[in-house]
């Protein structure tokens, strides 16, 4: 949440602002530099909006707030750079939704590995008519992680993302090895 900062000075001194006649007056001077110090914070946060937008410069707290613009979820417990590189390749990765490709990006992003999917489906083109169908009658979804570590994967955390990475139709299996 963004507050007053102490001593910021304001680039637009409010009592600057009226005609000579009103500088001298005492009262009048005291009111508007406590208007200028509530007042500097928006306007600092004004002048450096395109910063704040992007998501490579975005202080922490609007970082959260972009995140929920592009509809991602970063984590708090995540090293902020991890958090930066969510959101700014989200509007990209959600145009690969729900394919294998999306699928990588989300897991590698999430756990910093690189899965091997293996999926049911397939592809096949013939000019024979009654050619067999590719892929298993069912729709679905083999994650394998294979992790140094695999304690320290969040299991439940993965088969969230990967519920929401895949179509709703097609089941799925988590292998972490």
């Amino acid at each position: 949440m963004r507050t007053a900062v102490t001593g910021l000075p304001t680039p637009h001194p409010l009592i600057e602002q009226l005609p000579a006649v009103y500088l001298e007056q005492d009262f009048l001077q005291r009111f508007l530099a406590a208007l200028d110090d509530v007042l500097a914070p928006v306007l600092l946060s004004i002048d450096n909006l395109p910063a704040h937008l992007d998501p490579r410069s975005a202080p922490e707290d609007f970082l959260d707030w972009l995140a929920q613009w592009v509809a991602v979820d970063t984590r708090t417990d995540h090293p902020v750079e991890q958090r930066r590189a969510t959101v700014r390749g989200a509007v990209e990765r959600h145009s690969r939704r729900g394919t294998r490709r999306g699928l990588a990006e989300a897991v590698l992003l999430e756990t910093g590995i690189e899965p091997e999917i293996v999926e049911s489906g397939g592809t096949a083109w013939s000019t024979m008519p009654h050619t067999r169908f590719p892929g298993g009658p069912r729709p679905w979804v083999t994650v394998r992680v294979r992790a140094t570590q695999p304690y320290q994967v969040d299991r439940v955390r993965l088969e969230e993302l990967i519920r929401t990475e895949i179509p709703a139709h097609v089941g799925f299996d988590l292998e972490v090895l």
